[in-house]
């Protein structure tokens, strides 16, 4: 089926994070007739625990497809398929367990970092910190709060 770009859906009061989809053939095929795209904020380096994981494939299978795509080209974490009315509980449930949208509007994209200090012996300065604070400081700027990702994923990070 064509998908057709479906302009503005998200969450109230959000700049990104949800990309509207529409079938054109909706009625034919009424259970994919919205399949909206979300981007979840990865870690800074992209480190990830195993519950970590769980929990996020937990919490799409709860609200939308199952489907992931793990770090598109903007790095996020993708999720594909929900309906309208699954996002805002979505949103809830990820901001419950520490994870944030990541940027798909025009005003910020989702900030990526190498591996820095993590794993560089050579690392310049501490990448990961730079990120998470680029991010925090854009994301207060644009929606009035800071991140629920918060130092705890930069530490497990710095700690590997």
């Amino acid at each position: 089926t064509h998908w057709k770009h479906g302009g503005l859906v998200g969450v109230m009061g959000y700049g990104g994070g949800v990309i509207g989809r529409y079938s054109d053939l909706g009625e034919e095929f009424p259970a994919v007739a919205e399949f909206h795209t979300h981007r979840v904020n990865q870690p800074s380096a992209w480190f990830y625990t195993s519950d970590a994981l769980r929990t996020l494939c937990d919490i799409w299978e709860r609200h939308g497809s199952g489907l992931t795509n793990m770090h598109g080209s903007t790095g996020d974490i993708v999720f594909l398929g929900s309906t309208t009315e699954a996002i805002e509980p979505l949103f809830a449930d990820l901001t419950k367990h520490g994870f944030d949208l990541g940027g798909s509007g025009s005003n910020m994209r989702t900030p990526s970092c190498c591996v820095g200090p993590a794993r560089c012996e050579w690392a310049c300065y501490d990448t990961l910190d730079a990120c998470y604070h680029i991010t925090q400081e854009f994301r207060t700027s644009y929606t009035g709060r800071s991140s629920p990702t918060s130092g705890s994923q930069v530490a497990v990070a710095q700690q590997l």
